[in-house]
Formats: C-alpha cells, structure tokens, sequence
C-alpha cells in the first residue's frame, strides 16, 4: 500500500466542510470535520485497510473471539511496538465485549490507521486557521515518543510503522470552512535535533506540519537512537533549568 501524499493534499485544496453548529472555530471543533474528509478520501483508495484508531482494535478483537483474555488479546499484535501506540489500557482492554466495544477517544495516537495487517501507518490530520496567528499545535507526547523508540531498539521493531501528518490551512467563507492549502511531512524524515519539545505543554512535540524538516536520510534504527539522545539532553537541561530557577531561591530558607 502506498498513499500518494502529494496528490492527496492537491485534492484537499478548494474541498469545504460546515462551519462547526457551536460557533466555535478552533481547536477540535474546528478540525474534526476535516480529520474525516481526509478519512473519507483515504478510505476510497484503501475501503478495507482504512480504520480510525477504535475501529482497528474494535475489528481486530471481534475478528479473534478466542482471544478473551488481556494476554490473548496482546498476542493478536504482530509489534510490541504496535501494541504500545495502538492499544487501550489494560482495564479497558480485559473488559471488552462486542456488547463494549471502543469509542473514539481525542487522544488516540492516530487519527487515521491504514494497515494490511504487517506494516502501519499512522496518520495525524492538523488544521491551522489562516485568519489567526497561531503557535504550533500539539503534535505527539514527546515522552511517548521515547517510548516507542525503546520498544523498537529493544525488539529490532524498526520497518513496522510510519507517522505522518496532514496539515490543513482554511478560512471561513460564509457557512464553510475552505480550505485553502495542504500540507503532509514524514516525522521519520525530520531530523531528530529539530523537534522542539515544550515541557510547559506536557512534555508535547509542537510544530506546524508546513516547516516540518524533512531532510533525515538514515535509518530508523538511526532516527531513534538520535531522538533519545535529543530527549534525554532535552530531560538534563530542563532539570538544570527547573533546580536553578524554582529551587535554589528557596534553599535559603531550609532548616
């Protein structure tokens, strides 16, 4: 399966959705509806690969009725790597029924999941109000992020998956949001020293897809030894900064 990102975004420009019933225009009432336009198209070109993040494992575990237990339902995943972005909580997991079976939830790794059942790619759609200056949004935990890479330097999970992001550029026009230009970039092909990570913001990665360095040309195996290195020196700097500027004032008045 290959998705041609760059006809893909071509196709999006000029494509408008409802103004949001709420009044608002930002956040996740803003982009939910192009987040399931982008769904929609990808759908078409992959009808039986194409999931939202639920429905995948909503699929998966009704496809496999003998996998009853959080053990059973864990050996369903061909990557620990997988497993660790895609799954519910072990709670949540252990309870599943087909009469409770999973809703969406706003903090899924994915929006959208294309998977032949070997390889899998993670998609992330971001919208950006052309009317407003914005700060860059909220892209991925940068913790998590950390994680994955252990989990795939520990099992040698390297060629299982891929993130990618779509960025969706709109004003609004009379009842609609239009969108005016779109945007995609491979997280795996920005250099890892470039991510900015905001520890103010939970820890999150921020940028906008549009200046997402694209410039990487190593390995996996590479990207995530070099993005722990960037985490880890990122940890050790915010640690100097938080001992520095919230500690030492006070140390003063310790008994």
């Amino acid at each position: 399966m290959t998705i041609d990102y760059s006809k893909l975004v071509k196709g999006l420009v000029g494509s408008k959705v409802p103004k949001p019933l709420s009044g608002t225009l930002s956040g996740h009432a803003a982009g939910e509806p192009f987040d399931k336009m982008v769904y929609a198209e990808i759908k078409k070109q992959y009808p039986k690969n194409t999931f939202r993040q639920y429905e995948f494992l909503n699929d998966l575990y009704l496809r496999n009725p003998h996998a009853i237990s959080l053990k059973q339902k864990h050996q369903l995943f061909n990557s620990p790597t997988v497993l660790f972005l895609l799954s519910r909580g072990k709670t949540t997991t252990s309870t599943w029924s087909e009469e409770r079976q999973f809703e969406e939830k706003q903090d899924d790794t994915a929006d959208i999941l294309v998977t032949d059942g070997r390889f899998y790619e993670l998609i992330d759609v971001k919208t950006k109000n052309l009317s407003k200056k914005a700060l860059p949004p909220n892209i991925i935990s940068s913790y998590k992020l950390a994680q994955m890479c252990g989990y795939m330097i520990d099992n040698k999970d390297y060629g299982i998956l891929n993130i990618k992001y779509i960025e969706i550029e709109w004003l609004e026009e009379d009842k609609y949001l239009v969108c005016k230009n779109a945007h995609y970039g491979d997280l795996f092909k920005a250099k890892p020293s470039t991510l900015y990570i905001n520890w103010a913001a939970a820890m999150q990665i921020q940028f906008f897809v549009s200046g997402l360095d694209q410039t990487f040309d190593k390995s996996m195996n590479e990207w995530t030894h070099q993005y722990l290195k960037h985490f880890v020196d990122s940890v050790y700097r915010r640690a100097k900064y938080m001992v520095q500027e919230y500690a030492k004032p006070f140390e003063k008045y310790l008994k």
